[in-house]
């Protein structure tokens, strides 16, 4: 019996994310850290910006802790930004977290482990079948009611 695509996507899904989830782990990183430690990887970033850049997040601007009275997530970012700068990966400087120097060195050993992970995952498959399921499953997403500019 073939299987449904949404069995084959949801499947895929879990893969990754427990793929990707267990090797950050390994190296003591959750994936709000790893997405963190990439913005900023790029340029440094105030409190605020962090959370914009993760609005599903809750956090107190001027703490960066949860704000009171909210249900916040399981792992919110103001928690995030407190244990990678206890873990001296970031530091606060005039108002904006930056990475130190094991900060950037920890981020290249990490985004080795990502690409291994990327790899890994496109074993087999030519880049050409890479793109085009990309293209189908963004089709597909359309189809459904996507719009691309919504990112």
């Amino acid at each position: 019996m073939e299987r449904p695509i949404g069995f084959w996507l949801a499947l895929v899904d879990r893969l990754i994310t427990d793929q990707f989830n267990a090797a950050m782990e390994e190296h003591g990183v959750t994936r709000r850290q790893w997405q963190l430690l990439n913005v900023l990887a790029e340029t440094p970033a105030t409190t605020t910006q962090l959370a914009e850049a993760f609005p599903d997040a809750v956090i107190e601007p001027s703490t960066g802790g949860a704000v009171a009275g909210e249900s916040p997530p399981e792992e919110t970012t103001g928690e995030d930004i407190a244990e990678l700068t206890e873990s001296r990966w970031i530091s606060l400087d005039d108002g904006s977290y930056s990475l130190t120097d094991l900060g950037r060195s920890s981020v290249l050993k990490l985004t080795e482990i990502v690409e291994r992970n990327r790899d890994l995952i496109a074993e087999g498959i030519s880049p050409a079948e890479y793109e085009a399921t990309l293209d189908v499953l963004r089709r597909m997403a359309s189809n459904l009611g996507w719009d691309d500019t919504e990112q």
